[in-house]
């Protein structure tokens, strides 16, 4: 059967999966956006559905004052004796490892229980009534300690079991006993082009480890004439028939190379284990976005609708904030069937949590767009949508108040330079609603909006190389949504969304 990869399109980087009978769940890495750490379902590995989130309560993660990079690393998803465990890594000031438990992934995850052993990317392993968590360490290796699961105290000091190939930054370890044999994989190269998966095994849980002999055991970092690029950080599963499947991250470079800034996407690649008992991954070769394989028989999901009329009492799962959000700065209810955002003195330039919903873009060539009424009444107000990479490097395309005129506008943010790359006043009598659309292909974004006398406008493009990773820096990927900024203190003029689309032109 053919399938086509990513099995998960935008920012879904670090993939972690688990099997529940004939249950697939997989978790991956949310950094600076909150809710943390989407949980997805599959019965066949290839159609999945977001069923939540672990970390969706204030109680559970605190962004406050993280960096855009920082935030929530590479989780790992495990089930034992009936409980799902999620273990990952908080990095910047007050954070560590930790983990969090449910038994029902649909539902509510436990408040988080600290881990003593430091480093990032942590894995837990269970055995004959032991946990033992694995995580990356200093000097550069993957280490490992016996651990209390209730307290999180470490039971045995952490030992290094393997330093990897020589490549920089080994990290994101998995452990699993197959056979006579506990094989521990690893990511090396760091998360850019010369990413790269690598394995040892030891009939020893505490080793020693040998290397596999044909190293790495998957990389496209040779071949830069491939759509995807930068593969690594994968973990392993087993289906209900014995095949083998490793999830893994990649990147898709806007045009050729080097450049992308839809972030590190998830793939789905066929596994299988030689007579020397080692892992072949795609039998050797690359990954591909159209794959063949002997998949299990297809579960599909109705696909989501790509237009949302904020109908419900609560968010789609696929819209996320920035940082955890004042309540106070978005409403489904104060307008009915509109999503009411209400500006702060905090902008997308800033690090902390301003007015902004958004969803990952998931495709390089997409439609983008959103229909609002909003009239600021204060100089400085404005409302549209934005495309953000990080602080540093966004663009908004709104409807602001300047010079005591309303204007559309297009605004540039590239590090330190912030310009104003299209301004149209408008008519006090064209009317309060507003079409905006952005179209995006590779390497640009066109703009367009159309008021209620529906015509179109043309409002000039932007490149999206400025809010690629190479530029901007980083780990994430872009955002699109709705955002609204508000200098008044009081009586902040509301921004009313009827609708947002977002629709994948991929082939």
């Amino acid at each position: 059967m053919q399938y086509r990869n990513p099995i998960l399109s935008g920012m879904y980087p670090d993939p972690s999966i688990c099997r529940v009978e004939d249950d697939f769940y997989l978790v991956t890495s949310t950094f600076c956006y909150f809710p943390g750490v989407p949980i997805f379902h599959s019965r066949d590995l290839i159609h999945w559905r977001q069923i939540g989130h672990c970390l969706n309560r204030d109680s559970q993660l605190n962004l406050k004052g993280k960096h855009s990079a920082h935030g929530i690393y590479a989780p790992t998803i495990r089930y034992h004796e009936g409980t799902f465990y999620m273990v990952t890594t908080l990095v910047g000031e007050h954070g560590g490892n930790f983990y969090v438990t449910t038994d029902d992934p649909t539902g509510s995850w436990s408040d988080p229980v600290w881990l003593e052993q430091e480093g990032i990317d942590p894995t837990l392993y269970f055995e004959d009534g032991r946990v033992y968590l694995l995580s990356t360490g200093t000097p550069s290796g993957i280490y490992m300690s016996e651990i209390d699961l209730l307290t999180g105290k470490c039971l045995t000091a952490p030992r290094l079991l393997w330093g990897g190939m020589g490549g920089r930054y080994p990290e994101g370890p998995h452990l699993y006993r197959i056979g006579t044999y506990y094989y521990l994989m690893i990511s090396e190269g760091g998360t850019e082009y010369a990413h790269r998966l690598t394995m040892a095994r030891s009939s020893n849980l505490w080793g020693p480890y040998t290397p596999c002999p044909h190293n790495p055991i998957f990389s496209h970092q040779d071949h830069p004439s491939s759509p995807l690029q930068a593969t690594g950080h994968g973990d392993l599963v087993m289906d209900t028939r014995g095949q083998w499947w490793v999830v893994c991250l990649a990147i898709r470079p806007s045009a050729g190379f080097p450049t992308h800034h839809l972030g590190r996407e998830t793939l789905l690649l066929p596994a299988a284990w030689d007579e020397a008992g080692w892992l072949v991954i795609n039998q050797g070769k690359l990954a591909a976005l159209m794959m063949e394989a002997d998949t299990l028989p297809a579960f599909p999901y109705p696909d989501p609708p790509s237009r949302d009329t904020f109908e419900g009492a609560s968010l789609d799962l696929r819209w996320n904030f920035i940082r955890n959000p004042p309540s106070a700065s978005w409403s489904l209810v104060d307008h009915p069937r509109r999503l009411r955002l209400l500006g702060q003195s905090a902008t997308l330039d800033d690090g902390g949590s301003p007015t902004f919903i958004g969803q990952r873009q998931s495709g390089l060539n997409c439609q983008i767009q959103t229909q609002f009424s909003f009239l600021p009444a204060h100089e400085g107000e404005e409302a549209g949508i934005a495309l953000y990479q990080n602080e540093h490097h966004h663009y908004e395309f709104g409807v602001t108040r300047r010079a005591g005129e309303r204007v559309v506008f297009v605004r540039q943010r590239i590090g330190v330079l912030s310009p104003i790359t299209f301004e149209h006043v408008l008519a006090e009598d064209s009317g309060a609603a507003v079409i905006l659309r952005v179209e995006a292909s590779p390497l640009e974004y066109r703009f367009v909006y159309t008021l209620e006398d529906g015509i179109e406008h043309p409002a000039g493009i932007a490149l999206t190389r400025y809010l690629s990773s190479e530029v901007a820096g980083g780990f994430t990927g872009v955002f699109v949504g709705m955002y609204a900024i508000s200098p008044a203190s009081e009586a902040v003029t509301p921004a009313d969304f009827h609708w947002f689309e977002l629709i994948s032109q991929d082939e």
